[in-house]
């Protein structure tokens, strides 16, 4: 048994919430922080703890909100203040703790300081982002952004330019400068006063840079090398993250998850260890399997014994350190059905064992709008459908490549975040119940098979399953084993079989099969209680048990 502290976070539920689209109230096509005020009660029957917000800030919305104009504000398509204040009310009333996005590698061009900047580049507010003078009139050097082209940016009339790691119009905030840092705290320490439980702090490994800015060896036909190649050193974002730790949660008690990737696993401790930075991190290990050498065109799909090998290992790394939060989508993925599961394979079946092979692990389960229900990726008709400025991005990527329009569009297309913006879908009426007016995001046109509705009245829905899941997360007999308790791979080695033990006062089993056809398992001890089954029965001999196509099972052994 890890015998570090158990933190009141540790055995809750948490739900992630694209509030652009989740809930519209006034018909303006795009959700609304009354919205999610008025479906509370339904993520509370579902058995969730923690709402996690992505960014409902003042935004000129170039990247969906992650560009922010203006931090003390709420933007007015979402709600105002008064809304956001109501919110963290009502969600107290049912004792649900409301976590937003914290977004401070970055702001918006919008922003107020780089609009000083911008006017004055070499005075005060210059230095609160990263100007570079050019000695050839060319950029700093050859970083490519996360959204593709030159990290460096002309700032117009000058022979000066701005570092922007995202988009052109998401400056990077100087972390170097102490008065950026200062205002950055006095802003956290302003919204965990205002009632917030904590943040999930937005791509925070970016904040320490190599300010040499070499060139760099190019890895694309571009000439350019990817942005991550001019990150800083590790103990440089160590003292920033440590300094931010306690100038502003510690003071709190904030619950933080931290968006991190490419840590190894010596500095896993330093982030989620009893004094790290942060509560918990996401384990993005299975995200990172299918990257592409060269963009999402020629990413690869996600192999199981990959997937398997890098949950195991994950899960071996954080115990006995921490504990990291789990996830099979996000806004930033596609819909982890779609994603995970093999393309003709995909249906409740198979959605509910994905699901339960997920939420069994150990650490802090997040689910995704929508991803309760199985909701599936959109198949787009044109680019032009396509919001998302990474998806246009990597779509002008496969063009450049050779790729014909269609089968570029075919290559993002199975990657794009949009896949998981798409409404949600709370009916069968027209819009999925989303909203009375237009949607700004077409809606899925499965909605009339896959929502709320008809999912609530279905004892055999994924989203009943998913309830069951929570329930026995909870369930006083075994939440010991399923919160705290090690986890241990069992027949590791067996072909398209993911099984693993949950061991603390009790033993239980997790087991599902990853293929159609079936699979016969000797159980190692008696089957003493079935607490989770996605089919009707269980063909059990003794101790041999048949498993159906995709079945999961989570069983209490003798």
């Amino acid at each position: 048994m890890n015998s570090t502290k158990k933190k009141w976070w540790q055995d809750k539920v948490a739900y992630q919430i694209y509030p652009k689209s989740f809930y519209d109230t006034n018909g303006d096509g795009i959700g609304d922080l009354p919205g999610i005020i008025e479906k509370l009660d339904y993520l509370k029957e579902l058995g969730v703890d923690i709402v996690w917000l992505s960014p409902c800030y003042r935004s000129p919305l170039a990247d969906q909100g992650y560009d922010i104009s203006d931090y003390y504000d709420i933007d007015p398509r979402f709600g105002t203040m008064e809304d956001m204040d109501r919110l963290i009310a009502e969600a107290k009333k049912r004792d649900m703790y409301i976590v937003m996005d914290l977004v401070v590698n970055h702001c918006s061009d919008e922003h107020e300081w780089f609009k000083k900047a911008m006017t004055d580049p070499e005075g005060e507010y210059g230095d609160y982002f990263y100007i570079r003078e050019s000695k050839d009139g060319q950029p700093i050097n050859n970083a490519r952004s996360y959204f593709g082209g030159n990290i460096w940016e002309p700032i117009p009339g000058t022979n000066k330019y701005y570092l922007h790691m995202f988009a052109k119009e998401q400056p990077d905030l100087n972390w170097e400068n102490p008065k950026v840092r200062q205002e950055i705290y006095k802003m956290v320490n302003w919204w965990l006063d205002k009632g917030l439980a904590g943040f999930r702090i937005d791509a925070i490994i970016n904040i320490k840079k190599n300010l040499d800015f070499p060139m760099l060896e190019p890895d694309g036909l571009d000439g350019l090398a990817f942005c991550t190649k001019t990150l800083g050193t590790k103990d440089g974002v160590s003292e920033m993250l440590g300094e931010l730790k306690r100038e502003t949660f510690d003071k709190h008690g904030a619950f933080t998850v931290g968006e991190v990737f490419n840590i190894t696993d010596d500095d896993l401790s330093d982030f989620i260890g009893e004094n790290g930075y942060f509560s918990t991190i996401f384990d993005f290990s299975t995200e990172l399997l299918s990257a592409g050498e060269h963009g999402w065109y020629d990413a690869p799909d996600v192999a199981f014994p990959a997937w398997k090998k890098a949950i195991f290992h994950a899960q071996d790394q954080a115990y006995g350190c921490g504990f990291e939060s789990n996830i099979i989508e996000n806004h930033d993925e596609p819909r982890g059905v779609s994603h995970y599961i093999p393309e003709g394979d995909c249906c409740d079946t198979s959605k509910k064992m994905l699901a339960a092979l997920n939420f069994m692990l150990r650490g802090l389960p997040f689910i995704y709008q929508g991803q309760e229900l199985g909701m599936e990726n959109i198949p787009f008709k044109s680019i032009d459908e396509v919001d998302d400025i990474s998806t246009l991005d990597e779509y002008k990527v496969a063009l450049d490549a050779g790729l014909t329009p269609e089968a570029a569009l075919k290559a993002v297309a199975r990657r794009s975040r949009d896949n998981a913006r798409t409404p949600m879908q709370w009916t069968g009426e027209e819009n999925a119940g989303f909203t009375a007016g237009t949607p700004w995001l077409r809606v899925n046109s499965n909605y009339t098979a896959i929502n709320v509705e008809k999912e609530t009245i279905d004892p055999n829905s994924v989203l009943n399953f998913y309830k069951k899941l929570i329930a026995l997360r909870k369930d006083p007999e075994y939440k010991e084993t399923v919160v705290y308790g090690a986890l241990e791979p069992f027949m590791e080695d067996r072909h398209n079989l993911m099984a693993y033990y949950r061991k603390g006062d009790k033993t239980l089993l997790v087991v599902g099969n990853y293929q159609w056809d079936e699979q016969e398992i000797t159980l190692p001890s008696e089957c003493k209680k079935v607490l989770i089954n996605n089919y009707p029965d269980m063909v059990l001999d003794g101790n041999s048990v048949k498993l159906h196509g995709y079945q999961v099972l989570v069983v209490e052994l003798a």
